[in-house]
């Protein structure tokens, strides 16, 4: 096949796939996502503190647009969304990570790498120009958190992470795609610190407004 026959057929597929898109966030034809949903990404950081302290900024608010294209990603395989995702979260962690030595995703399971074939966090973080620091894995198999209220979450994550080798303080960030009630982050911030690591603090795409009383607005914060 020449070269040019092979461009107009890698030319054909990628309009195939076009024409059959819907767009994550409205689901407009055409289009993986569209300019007015790639608009409704721009980052409205948030400030999230943990039940166990631990202060996480946040870049989007996971509602409407955002959270669609986090399910499609996370739940439909659609890569794609990570790059204006990624654009996103760059915009809270790039400020963060010159001030840390790591960033750590939280592990992904290995039922949901198999359903996926790729970590949701660690892609994030690359499309957010940043290297991941695979430094925890999960030690015991845990539930699925959907449908947990934030008491059984934390029940749910206790001790279930471990980290993969000890340091003598290095400064972390830790790092995870949804923050609900931020039992995760607590349980990978409790691993990294058992491990001889420093936990600065956490970033995460997006933060769910279903615990309103653990999310404060930033600008609120700035008016204190």
């Amino acid at each position: 096949m020449s070269s040019f026959s092979s461009l107009a057929s890698v030319g054909g597929e990628i309009l195939a796939f076009l024409l059959a898109a819907s767009c994550a966030g409205c689901s407009a034809g055409g289009t993986v996502l569209c300019t007015e949903c790639r608009d409704a990404l721009r980052p409205a950081a948030r400030t999230v503190r943990t039940p166990g302290g631990l202060e996480v900024r946040a870049a989007l608010e996971f509602t409407g647009v955002a959270a669609r294209c986090i399910r499609r990603l996370k739940g439909e395989g659609e890569t794609l969304l990570a790059a204006p995702l990624g654009a996103a979260l760059s915009d809270v962690l790039s400020p963060l990570a010159a001030q840390v030595r790591h960033i750590v995703p939280v592990p992904t399971s290995r039922s949901a790498f198999r359903r996926r074939g790729y970590r949701a966090p660690e892609l994030l973080l690359r499309r957010a120009d940043t290297a991941p620091a695979r430094l925890l894995r999960m030690a015991v198999r845990r539930a699925d958190q959907r449908g947990l209220d934030a008491r059984a979450r934390a029940a749910n994550v206790h001790r279930s992470m471990i980290a993969r080798r000890r340091d003598d303080g290095a400064s972390v960030l830790v790092m995870d795609d949804v923050v609900t009630t931020g039992a995760t982050l607590d349980e990978a911030a409790r691993a990294l610190t058992a491990a001889g690591y420093r936990v600065v603090g956490g970033v995460a795409l997006a933060a769910t407004p279903r615990h309103g009383r653990l999310i404060e607005d930033s600008s609120a914060t700035r008016r204190k």
